[in-house]
């Protein structure tokens, strides 16, 4: 009689198993059209994006760090890509120019993070300069954790028969439609659970021609193109049991004088901007402007993707959607006390956990051992502490909240090093 039971109550399982939908897979694509001033786009004719936007969400952003401080990080594309790509600025991932000359591997890609926790689950670059797979990610350097991309198209901009370099840089826009094309074939035939796709075009025009029709042109070129990947994006939506998040951005803005030029902190080269085409954005997401930053934090929280502890106390991003703990932490010191403050965002009573390292072994790849300096009210949104009872020149501190960690260092005196410290 139990075995009978037994194999009835089997086999409703079974059946109540069979009858459930099975669960939706959530699934990324982040665009970086270069060199897009948010005036820019604002004024644009770009029909797609619109439409994008007015089912999902504009954010004014911006790129650059914190100005004036130790996060400060150049207006430049390379850096801009590693700031997104990382969920940190300059004094952590290293890149500091187009140069890339030694990016900081121990603060890992979001591909990276992906793969390591999910082996299975395929990532995806479609580029329009090889760079951004082999020395921003890092493809193959044991580095770099030996990571390979599952489907990829690049280095077209190597092959000058196919594409020949005119004087005016008409070719990038030519490649930038073939990794288009590329992109949407294996978006379709695929859905790869992560894919990077980079459009170069706009950033040429506007160092040929600054602010210009040219420049107005490219960007609707960037729309079609928007539109390409989204129709498929919405085509998978329909037919798989799949959830799209996409995520389209800039790397840097360009100098107000004339629209040619970028590197600096002027507030048109800092602000940039991002689309969603997710409405559901969190409080801190309203607070504009977010930062390029906060892309890496919030693709994590749509893929439910968990991040090692370690590696959420380095992000200096916040995530767009989903839960919001705190935001804005800040440390100051006076001869004898520090002073921790922050934003709480959560909306029902928590506490956050203040913690606190004299170490940076986390940038050659060590351990940082943390002290619990209190647990505390979220509401109070400060904390006031003995120096000497916790003496150090610099410190890492970071705040833990229910939903997301956030950081601040204190320095010390003097201008930081371009890395940070040791």
């Amino acid at each position: 009689m139990k075995n009978q039971i037994f194999l009835l109550l089997s086999l409703l399982g079974w059946h109540l198993t069979l009858a459930q939908p099975p669960g939706r897979a959530r699934k990324v694509v982040f665009i970086i059209a270069d060199g897009i001033p948010a005036d820019v786009l604002e004024k644009a004719n770009t029909p797609t994006i619109k439409k994008l936007i007015a089912s999902g969400t504009y954010l004014r952003a911006h790129v650059g760090g914190a100005k004036g401080t130790y996060t400060q990080t150049p207006t430049i594309s390379a850096p801009g890509y590693n700031d997104l790509l990382t969920g940190t600025w300059g004094y952590k991932h290293n890149v500091w120019d187009n140069a890339i000359k030694a990016p900081n591997y121990h603060y890992p890609t979001i591909f990276r993070l992906l793969k390591d926790a999910r082996p299975a689950s395929k990532i995806a670059i479609f580029s329009t300069w090889r760079d951004n797979r082999t020395k921003l990610v890092g493809e193959g350097l044991p580095a770099a954790g030996n990571l390979r991309f599952d489907y990829q198209a690049d280095g077209y901009e190597l092959d000058t028969v196919a594409f020949p370099h005119d004087k005016q840089s008409l070719y990038t826009h030519a490649i930038d439609d073939k990794v288009v094309a590329e992109a949407a074939a294996c978006l379709r035939e695929h859905g790869p659970d992560l894919s990077w796709i980079y459009l170069e075009h706009t950033d040429d025009m506007g160092h040929r021609h600054g602010d210009s029709e040219e420049q107005r042109r490219a960007v609707g070129y960037v729309d079609a193109q928007v539109g390409r990947i989204w129709a498929t994006l919405r085509e998978r939506m329909k037919t798989q049991p799949e959830d799209w998040l996409l995520v389209l951005t800039t790397d840097h803005g360009r100098d107000a004088q004339t629209g040619r030029n970028h590197g600096g902190q002027s507030d048109r080269e800092r602000t940039t901007w991002l689309v969603l085409n997710d409405k559901n954005v969190n409080t801190y997401a309203r607070r504009a402007p977010v930062a390029i930053v906060d892309v890496l934090p919030t693709i994590a929280s749509f893929m439910q993707l968990p991040l090692p502890p370690a590696t959420q106390r380095e992000l200096d991003g916040v995530p767009l959607i989903g839960p919001v703990s705190l935001v804005a932490p800040h440390v100051a010191a006076a001869s004898d006390s520090l002073r921790i403050t922050w934003t709480a965002l959560a909306s029902q009573p928590e506490n956050v956990k203040v913690w606190a390292t004299k170490t940076n072994n986390f940038k050659t790849g060590g351990t940082d051992d943390y002290e619990l300096l209190g647990t505390l009210p979220l509401a109070r949104q400060r904390l006031a502490l003995s120096r000497a009872a916790y003496p150090a020149a610099f410190y890492k501190i970071v705040l833990e909240g229910a939903h997301n960690t956030v950081n601040t260092w204190l320095m010390p005196a003097g201008p930081p090093p371009p890395g940070g410290t040791d």
